[in-house]
């Protein structure tokens, strides 16, 4: 597969006028104002009006929700007839985080009005066996049970067959949605969808659940001595909706998610009163290590477990239970369902990803313009994901397909029938975008080809018979590099672009502080990407998360200390999704954003994009010139002034490539590097070599048994330098303890280990994983034995290659070292 280099592009610096920086330091007058103003002025925000409004959600003034004229008022008055008749009134939603937070706001909003469960009631429908937006069979059922009207939320403003068909049964219908809409207004009592509205209304990004907020406060306004609960109290499910539902947080978006995300961080207040009415988002808040004050405590906290419901399960309903529901106990239960869906959903979309990226590598990117991938038995529910990732990593819209489908394939987003279900089977997946392409109609121009499509320029659903794949693929390629062809600024290469440049010393505390005044980020505001030139990483390490059960779930993260030459300490940072041996091993140039870790009570570096700097693009000179002595069996009589200044290296590497990871603070700092680990006389003998194996695996198990017998964490790194092996010895080495009966939890740096109890694997598996075990264990030796008596001029010469070549020795040992141990033939 070709490589793709992606454009590093930052933003022009801008010197915004005085008062500005004043307006700023107005709400953090400790602090310079200056980048924060800056960054204002970049995104449009130049007037004062508008930045007061910006900065302080207590000065906004929020739309009224009459603002969509008849239609409101055509609801609310027909909400209010349903009410004084006592008819029964159904709520549908939709089963992705800003639908379920839409139902929760309509089923305690409209609750005020109508009894729940007698009046009131709400159908998500499922997402493994139904589509989005209104069915047949769903209204079919509500009519046979007696209702009267439906509300919708996030949906239904295209199912034209759907509202024909209420229209005949007598039902009436309110559309609640975002999506979009039809050429002429359906038969409905009301539609309510700021797509109605201009594009610069200060409504007109509203998600779904906003929209149905605006529904629920219409009606408080039309009946004020009605409610039992004051109309704000929606707001942090408001908030959750919004920001999950990655809306552009502008003008009224960005003030219900600001007023929102102030109730919901009252939740993990120890002393607040009146945070107890939902227990469900406290404990999904506890479960994800969040305090609820930051939008990424959504983005990445109770966005992506709402989602991972319907994702793995199908059904989502029992979240608005979660949501709403004042039954701690019941509350805790589908919170902890919540959490193991997510990390299920984890599992599964590493999964998917590492199969996509092995068909990518069969790929040509020169001549492939749209990447369509599909297998059979992909799971439906993170195909969206997955082709998010790749569309950003690859700069090409992505299709990625399941050829699996059983049923008529439901499809993501606003639906259009193309053709009639066909007997042949069928393969349903999920499209995403990137660099602007209209993914909608570049799907759109091969209609033909498909049996259901729909969706929007970024992200679309669709169905189609998997003979037309091929077909498919080709148009969609063909189309689009007529599209590139033509001009118009289309482009597919990834672009990283970068707000401001800064060094490692600026991050912290008040660079945090300065930053945060733009929050909420989102779309339309994006969190702020800081460039840092000629940097490097030390300390590197990665595990896999677990989840609260302490089952594996291969989702990598890597983190790791950045340095630059403003510092003398490194800051810590993180890297989701990526492998140790993917960091330069030199001088680099990254992209990160500043982010606080509420769990480890710290600012980190998240990291985004990195590079090698041109010096170490065009060659391998530094290492070439690295001076490295030899101290392997040699007394140390130098002074300690003479030490100071040189890196020592005092534990035997299992690999070129950690070795050279260990080289590489004293080439970045142009120090000399002395090798000191154990020499020649230390391992020549290397009898016993089975048994010192199992005193390690019996070392480990008496320290799994201390911890959980203490209830004590220790940090990774200690465990794997007590046990002196190596990365992968230590998570073969974890992977026995489980199948024996521990339990194993990773806690940020720190693992807590349980048990153990009676296991569930069969004695064989234990056996084949404690025999793993030994075998990487005896690896280590087999490995530190070479290291121990390789020349210096190899090692020189071998530091100093591409490091894909450097690995390739010590994976041919590994090799013939697997075949010693099969055959029993292992000698000194």
């Amino acid at each position: 597969m070709a490589e793709v280099s992606p454009q590093w592009q930052l933003k022009p610096s801008v010197q915004p006028p005085a008062w500005v920086v004043q307006a700023v330091q107005n709400y953090a007058p400790d602090l310079s104002g200056e980048i924060a103003a800056q960054l204002l002025w970049q995104r449009g925000v130049c007037d004062p009006e508008t930045l007061v409004g910006f900065l302080d959600s207590q000065r906004y003034q929020p739309a009224s929700p009459m603002a969509f004229g008849e239609e409101m008022r055509w609801a609310v008055n027909r909400l209010l007839l349903a009410r004084d008749r006592g008819e029964k009134v159904a709520i549908w939603g939709d089963f992705d985080a800003d639908g379920i937070t839409a139902t929760s706001v309509l089923w305690e909003g409209l609750g005020q009005f109508f009894p729940q469960h007698e009046q009131l009631t709400y159908h998500i429908p499922n997402r493994l066996t139904e589509s989005h937006g209104l069915n047949e069979r769903g209204i079919a059922q509500l009519h046979q049970q007696g209702y009267q009207l439906i509300v919708t939320c996030d949906t239904g403003s295209t199912n034209l067959a759907e509202m024909q068909q209420l229209q005949a049964l007598g039902i009436d219908l309110i559309v609640t949605d975002h999506h979009t809409l039809l050429p002429e207004r359906p038969p409905v009592v009301a539609i309510i969808n700021p797509r109605s509205l201009p594009d610069t209304h200060p409504l007109f990004h509203l998600s779904g659940v906003a929209v149905a907020y605006k529904l629920v406060e219409a009606l408080y306004e039309a009946l004020p001595e009605g409610p039992q609960q004051p109309v704000e109290h929606l707001l942090d499910l408001v908030a959750i909706g919004l920001i999950a539902d990655l809306v552009a947080l502008q003008r009224d978006c960005r003030y219900l998610a600001q007023q929102g995300i102030e109730r919901l961080q009252r939740h993990v207040q120890p002393n607040a009163t009146n945070v107890a009415c939902r227990p469900g988002v406290k404990r999904l808040l506890e479960l994800c290590k969040r305090s609820g004050d930051r939008p990424t405590d959504i983005s990445f906290g109770l966005g992506p477990r709402i989602n991972a419901v319907s994702r793995i399960q199908g059904d989502a309903s029992f979240c608005v239970e979660l949501l709403t529901s004042r039954d701690g106990q019941r509350c805790q239960q589908l919170a902890l369902e919540t959490e193991l869906a997510n990390a299920r959903r984890k599992a599964l979309q590493r999964d998917v990803q590492q199969q996509a990226e092995e068909k990518l590598q069969q790929l040509d990117l020169s001549t492939t313009y749209a990447i369509v991938l599909a297998e059979p038995q992909w799971p439906a529910g993170v195909l969206g994901l997955v082709a998010g990732q790749i569309a950003q990593t690859y700069g090409r819209p992505t299709i990625l397909l399941s050829t699996d489908a059983a049923v008529p394939a439901p499809v993501l987003g606003e639906e259009i029938a193309t053709v009639s279900a066909a007997d042949p089977p069928m393969a349903r997946g999920s499209a995403r975008s990137v660099n602007q392409i209209d993914l909608y109609q570049l799907v759109n121009s091969q209609a033909h080809l498909l049996h259901r499509f729909g969706g929007h320029p970024f992200a679309a659903g669709l169905s189609l018979p998997v003979e037309n794949i091929p077909l498919f693929a080709a148009g969609l390629n063909r189309q689009l590099g007529q599209q590139l062809s033509e001009g118009g600024g289309l482009a597919l290469a990834p672009v990283v672009e970068a707000d401001l440049q800064v060094q490692v010393a600026d991050l912290g505390r008040d660079l945090f502080r300065e930053l945060k005044l733009l929050e909420p980020c989102g779309m339309g505001n994006p969190v702020p990407k800081l460039l840092i030139q000629n940097c490097w990483f030390r300390n590197p390490f990665n595990a896999n998360i677990r989840d609260s059960k302490g089952g594996k779930v291969r989702y990598i993260k890597t983190e790791f200390e950045l340095w630059d030459k403003s510092v003398q300490a490194g800051f810590p940072g993180i890297w989701w999704g990526h492998y140790v041996d993917e960091l330069p091993s030199g001088h680099c140039d990254v992209v990160v954003e500043l982010d606080f870790n509420a769990y480890k009570k710290r600012y980190e570096a998240r990291l985004q994009a990195v590079r090698p700097v041109a010096s170490e693009q065009s060659g391998l000179q530094n290492w070439l010139n690295l001076d490295i002595r030899d101290w392997r069996d040699r007394t140390i009589d130098a002074s300690p002034e003479a030490l100071d200044k040189v890196v020592q290296i005092a534990q035997c590497p299992t690999s070129w490539g950690q070795l050279r990871r260990w080289l590489q603070p004293a080439l970045v700092e142009n120090s000399p590097v002395a090798l000191c680990w154990p020499g020649s006389d230390a391992v020549a003998k290397p009898d016993g070599e089975a048994s010192a194996s199992a005193l390690v695996w019996k070392q480990l198990v008496g320290i799994a048994k201390y911890l959980s017998r203490t209830e004590c964490q220790i940090p990774l790194q200690k465990l794997q330098a007590a046990l002196e092996i190596s990365d992968r010895a230590f998570v073969m080495g974890l992977q026995a303890l489980m199948s024996v009966g521990f339990a194993i939890a990773s806690e940020g740096d720190y693992l807590e280990i349980s048990g153990p109890k009676p296991s569930e694997s069969s004695e064989q598996s234990q056996e084949a994983a404690i025999v793993r075990f030994l075998n990487a264990v005896e690896e280590d030796r087999f490995h530190r034995r070479y290291f121990a008596t390789v020349p210096l001029a190899t090692i020189q010469a071998m530091v100093a290659r591409n490091e894909l070549d450097a690995i390739a020795p010590i994976e041919a040992m590994q090799e013939l070292r697997s075949h010693c141990i099969a055959s029993r033939l292992i000698r000194d």
